[in-house]
Parts: C-alpha cells; structure tokens; sequence
C-alpha cells in the first residue's frame, strides 16, 4: 500500500477560517491515523490578494491548534521549497510540457476583448464560456494560422496558456465522502492554466505539487467539486496517477442557512478566526477564538465534531484519541451547523479537566489586575472553576475576592436584610474575633451562633454572604471566608452595617 501523504494548502490572502481549520485538522487526523505524513503548503500565486502577516498568521494557529506539520516551510523537507512563489522553474518545466499534448493551448485575447464578446452575448441573451463551442472563433493556437502564432510569440504579446476540455466526453468521477459521480465535458470551460505573467493558476499549480510532493489523498473544501472534472483531466493530460479525493461539507451558519462567515460571528458574538487577526490596511482586529479565552484542546475538539461523528458518539476526545478513530468514510455529507453555545460547552469541560496550577499560569499571563498571591488564587481557581466558561470568568465571579462589593444588589438587599440583620450580623462579627479562621471551624461558629439564637440558618447566611459579596451569590460562605481573612471579613460586615443603617 502506498504511503499517505496529506497537504493543507491555505493561500495567504487573510486569516485562517474556520473551515480551513477543520480541513487541515482532518488533513492531520487522517495522515496520523494511516501512520502517513502531513504537509504544509503555502499557495501565494495570487499577488493581487496577499495579504501581509497571513503566513506566519496561519502557521502560528495551527501550532496553537496543536496541528503540526511534518514538512512546511519553516520545518523543510525533501519536497521543498513550500511555497508556490518559490517554485517557478519546476512550473515552466510542465508548462512546456503539457503545451506538446493535445490537452492545451495558447491564448493571445485580451481582457478588452473577451469583456466585448461577453456584452454581445449578453446583449442577445446568451451567457459566454471560453469552452469548446467558442474557442475556434477567439485569437488562440488553435484558429490561428501557426505563423502568427510564432510572430505574436516572437513579439512577446501577452498570452495566457488554456486547458483544452475534451469533447463530449463523460467522466466518472470518485469522491471518498460523496461516492461516484459523473459530469460531461461539455459543460465544462478551458480553464486559464497559466497567467500572462508566467505564473499557474491555482488548478495547474495545485496538481503539478501534489504530483511532485506524492501527495496519495487530497481532502479539500466542496468549493472544489466543480473542479474534480478539471483537475482529474490534468492528471490524465500530464501522464500522471491522480489522487484520491476527499470533499468535505460547509461549516453552516447558526441558522443553518449558508456558509459560515465573519458577518455571522460578528452578528452573534463569536470568533470565526482561531487567533486575533489586524488587518494590515485597516489596522480593524477580528476576535479569535485564542484570545476569547477558548482552550486550544476545547476549540479543536469542537472543531473536529463539526461534520464527523467517533465510535459510541463520544464528544470529549483529545488530538491522539480523535486521530486513532478518524475515519474519512465516517465524514458527513451534509453541512454542519455551527454553535455557540456548544463551543462554549466544550471550552467549560475542558476549563473542569484543567488542573488548578495550569489555571493559575493562565490567569497570570492575561491581562487582568491580580493582586494577590499565588496561593490565594489557586484556592479561588478551585472554588470558581466549577461555573466558569473560560478561565477570565474565574476572576469576573469572583471578582469580590480580589475587592469589597462597593454597592449592594437591590434585590438581594431586599431579600436579605431588615431592621434585626444588623444587629445579628454585629454579635457575630464579635464572635468571629476569636475564631480560627478556617472553613470547618468557621461553619461551627456560624451554625452555633444561630442555634443559640434561635435564627434559621438563613437568617444568618444570607446576610453575610450579602455583606462579603455584594451578591446571592457565590460559594460556600466559610471557604469565602477563610480565604478573605478574619480583618477583611469584619471589615466587609461592618462596611455593610453601615451602608443598611
């Protein structure tokens, strides 16, 4: 059995999408679970659209998304170089080559002309295609007399380099995900193979370094359906075995209508970039997923699950786990509906299987105000991280750990307190003086306090929580205490007698 070979092939024209992701992590998945190779490849034919930044940009989210490359451009490898720009002599080698088949042709019409034609056509109701009806009627090799095409040669007059779509002819085409199809050359046009600038096209370029790379399966975007045809003649007009192929659903809007897009998340509050992206022109920055406090391991997971279902439909696995299972066969046809509020539910399983010191090195490399010790914050992290999405909401419901409420919930207020509360919370205060201030010896004070008084515990309870959080709300009352300190707590009691009186 052949080698698998896998290759995600992103074109630097802006930020990694969440599809593109998805695509590369099942690029990943499956060059793993085959015990194959994954490359990285930079497709930057398209000068008009590069985008400054986007190749580190791509790079550094897929580290951080842990999918790691076995050959790209920074790491190298025996196929190199990685990058389309870079690989210009190997194209001009099968430019040549393909032009002494009967599968291409030169030719010289300008953008001028063609817009001509397509307003004639227009004009009378028809739609233009540059295809086998049309192209003995344009200015090419092939309704030229051979002469003329040498002198336009010889005067370098720009020109473009055509593929010759067969007549007639009807291909059966196989994808591993959707099964067999077929599509008739007839309805298909000569696609440009190489720009007037010398450069491929994204067609030409792509098989000519998945031939090169061997690259064994091709897992893309459905956008490339409509090319299978194309492309599988490629192969043919060039001599060589063509891949496998692999077409994988959209990423669905939270409707379920349409492709997913930056609009999208901007409309509903989610990231569709895995890392913060500034526009170079603009200087605008579109939220990522890194940033909103997503676990990469959290992200990838939900990422993964969005058009393939494991063995069991387990949803909680790692990178090894989701890689040992992959199945190409078990990708979905239809389209997977992005949600936000399962992201979200990812991420806050995976905050729960954290450890508390990993947390803490979190919290401390953001860039929230943490004055306290290590100790005291890895004691919130324990108490906090139970209700907590993503690691900041450590902090904002805890946020009366780190300072004394400066008001009180109206509510809660209401609910809790009334003319015998201040006097009560007072006598306790006293009795706390004396306590040792830890949670269990606490909870005894403060059950024996109200025993002896005679007070339902929610006399007491609510009051105090009231005082030391400014809220109903919060952990147990004596791990809030114990880690507040005998002053702070009395202090936060007597703050609150004085602000009720």
């Amino acid at each position: 059995m052949e080698k698998v070979r896998v290759r995600f092939a992103p074109s630097p024209t802006g930020p990694l999408h969440l599809g593109g992701v998805r695509t590369a992590l099942y690029d990943y998945l499956f060059a793993k679970n085959q015990g194959g190779e994954f490359v990285l490849r930079i497709e930057d034919t398209d000068t008009a659209r590069y985008v400054e930044g986007a190749e580190d940009y791509i790079e550094e989210a897929l580290e951080w998304c842990g999918i790691i490359a076995d050959e790209s451009p920074k790491k190298g490898g025996k196929f190199a170089p990685y990058r389309q720009s870079e690989r210009r002599d190997i194209y001009d080698r099968y430019t040549e080559q393909i032009l002494k088949t009967d599968y291409a042709y030169i030719a010289f019409d300008t953008a001028e002309e063609l817009d001509a034609i397509r307003a004639e056509y227009e004009a009378r109701g028809d739609v233009f295609s540059y295809d086998n009806k049309t192209r003995n009627l344009l200015r090419n090799s092939l309704a030229l007399p051979e002469e003329e095409v040498q002198k336009l040669l010889n005067e370098k007059t720009p020109h473009v380099v055509r593929f010759k779509m067969p007549v007639d002819r009807t291909l059966g085409l196989v994808d591993i995900i959707r099964g067999n199809s077929a599509v008739n050359t007839d309805t298909l046009d000569d696609k440009v193979l190489v720009k007037n600038d010398g450069m491929p096209t994204y067609h030409f370029a792509n098989i000519i370094d998945d031939h090169e790379m061997e690259i064994s399966h091709v897992i893309r975007g459905e956008e490339w359906l409509p090319s299978l045809g194309l492309h599988t003649l490629l192969y043919e007009a060039m001599g060589w075995e063509a891949p496998q192929f692999a077409h994988l659903s959209l990423i669905l809007k939270p409707e379920g209508k349409g492709k997913l897009s930056k609009r999208d998340g901007d409309k509903f509050g989610f990231p569709v970039f895995p890392l913060n992206f500034t526009d170079p022109e603009t200087g605008n920055v579109s939220k990522g997923y890194r940033e909103s406090g997503y676990l990469p391991e959290a992200f990838i997971n939900m990422v993964a699950l969005l058009g393939w279902s494991p063995s069991d439909d387990k949803e909680i696995l790692s990178l090894d786990e989701m890689a040992k299972e992959f199945d190409l066969h078990k990708v979905h046809k239809a389209g997977a509906r992005f949600s936000k509020e399962k992201a979200e539910w990812f991420n806050h399983q995976y905050i729960q299987k954290t450890s508390d010191e990993e947390l803490l090195n979190i919290l401390k490399n953001s860039d929230l105000n943490l004055n306290i010790s290590d100790d005291k914050l890895i004691r919130i992290i324990h108490l906090m991280k139970e209700r907590a999405t993503f690691p900041k909401d450590i902090y904002e419901n805890g946020k009366f750990f780190f300072e004394a409420p400066a008001s009180y919930d109206e509510k809660a207020s209401k609910k809790a307190w009334n003319e015998e509360t201040s006097s009560i919370l007072g006598e306790l205060a006293t009795h706390l003086e004396s306590t040792e201030f830890n949670a269990e010896a606490l909870k005894q004070t403060v059950h024996h306090f109200a025993e002896n008084k005679g007070l339902g515990m929610g006399k007491v309870m609510m009051p105090l929580r009231l005082a030391l959080v400014g809220e109903l709300k919060g952990p147990d009352v004596p791990d809030i205490m114990e880690l507040l300190g005998k002053e702070e707590t009395t202090s936060r009691i007597s703050n609150a007698i004085n602000n009720f009186k």
